[in-house]
């Protein structure tokens, strides 16, 4: 029997894509299934939600949310979806999620779908889900045993660390070409590093982008999707392995939210309208100013954001902001700063919408070493952020940890 995840939705067979979300679940070796409620159920449950939704499918999507958080259904995880369009699809969105994970501690992810999500843009999502459900054991490691190693084959970026009881002993990261070739450069780098040959390592694990085709050739003991990778290692470095917290990654071509509770993430969302909202909007400042990424956190540190107006839903224009700023003489500090702030903004307005706001919360990816990020991250959110240290060797580091359960 497959893990079976329950369907919250309005409009996806109108808007073409529930076959994109069922080939997605099949993918996973999960079962999509759409719990049942009658007109009267439905009716009932939008009075007690006090919001007139207006819409007889999205009636109907509420009161199947409401069936799961009350346990109507067997169901081992909840997708919610809805509309990117609508507004009041939102509003349901994220009460249902609320509900859900008040009422039934289910794990839960959301998706504003468009007419043009595929079933590739879910795949991560879907195995998160199914990842919380079937290796919660595994998800529950919070000790490094043994000689263990991680990569993360990235987007932009791939790392590998070598662990041992607790300890990195060695790690590498390199800019991303081939998969498989730069996996194995930063591998031999990092075990040089630690000081330990090849076959030493008794377990080895694998993440992000590239981790199938990566883990295949390294014959890895686990290889696993990076929400829950990323989330656990976070929380590992930080120390934060009981009560709430929330984990933000802002990485080289998207983001990451993830919120857990006693070391177990319950909810997450990824993703982002436009690179805007990510380390290559920085990347492309820094050389824009003249400096490296690192140059440019440290000169936001010194400007004042708010003298520079920058908007970065979409990078073409981000850039155009950036650059009639300077053309007027704005001080390069004040373009740095306002940089770091407007990828900032943007990840809180686009995921945090999806995800309850939750302290303390930690930072990590190779942007939380850019000084300017963490600030601006405290300042949007309003209270401090931890970076832990090896923030951008996350992946890597929580590959290690979790494959240290198969030596």
């Amino acid at each position: 029997m497959g893990i079976k995840i329950a369907q919250v939705s309005c409009g996806t067979v109108y808007g073409n894509v529930q076959h994109e979300i069922e080939a997605a679940a099949r993918a996973v070796g999960a079962e999509i299934f759409v719990p049942e409620v009658s007109l009267d159920y439905a009716r009932d449950k939008e009075k007690e939600f006090g919001f007139d939704v207006r819409s007889e499918g999205l009636r109907i999507a509420l009161a199947r949310g409401y069936a799961v958080a009350e346990g109507l259904c067997d169901a081992d995880a909840v997708f919610i979806a809805t509309c990117h369009k609508c507004s009041r699809g939102a509003i349901v969105r994220t009460e249902l999620r609320k509900i859900i994970q008040e009422r039934a501690g289910l794990p839960v992810v959301m998706y504003p779908f468009t007419e043009r999500t595929k079933a590739g843009e879910l795949l991560t999502r879907m195995e998160a889900l199914v990842t919380i459900v079937t290796k919660r054991h595994i998800l529950e490691r919070n000790k490094q045993e043994g000689l263990t190693a991680g990569i993360d084959s990235g987007s932009t970026t791939t790392k590998a660390a070598i662990m041992q009881d607790d300890e990195v002993l060695g790690a590498f990261w390199t800019h991303t070409t081939d998969p498989v070739k730069t996996a194995e450069k930063v591998f031999e780098e990092a075990l040089k590093r630690a000081g330990v040959r090849r076959e030493e390592i008794e377990a080895l694990g694998t993440t992000g982008y590239g981790r199938h085709i990566v883990g295949k050739h390294f014959k890895a003991d686990l290889i696993q999707e990076e929400l829950t990778v990323n989330s656990k290692a976070a929380m590992y470095l930080a120390g934060l392995l009981k009560g709430d917290c929330m984990v933000v990654d802002i990485g080289g071509m998207d983001n990451k939210i993830i919120t857990a509770r006693d070391g177990i993430p319950d909810n997450f969302t990824m993703g982002g309208i436009c690179a805007g909202a990510s380390g290559r909007f920085l990347e492309m400042t820094a050389r824009r100013l003249g400096v490296s990424v690192e140059e440019l956190g440290k000169l936001a540190l010194a400007g004042s954001p708010e003298k520079v107006k920058m908007d970065s839903y979409c990078i073409v224009f981000g850039i155009q902001d950036l650059v009639s700023a300077l053309s007027r003489g704005a001080r390069r500090e004040d373009v740095a700063a306002a940089a770091c702030y407007s990828v900032v903004e943007q990840v809180k307005e686009q995921l945090l919408q999806e995800i309850d706001l939750r302290q303390p919360a930690i930072e990590v990816g190779g942007t939380a070493l850019v000084a300017g990020v963490p600030k601006a991250m405290s300042d949007v959110l309003g209270f401090d952020v931890i970076v832990p240290k090896y923030p951008q060797y996350i992946g890597a580091i929580g590959s290690a940890l979790l494959a240290s359960s198969f030596r």
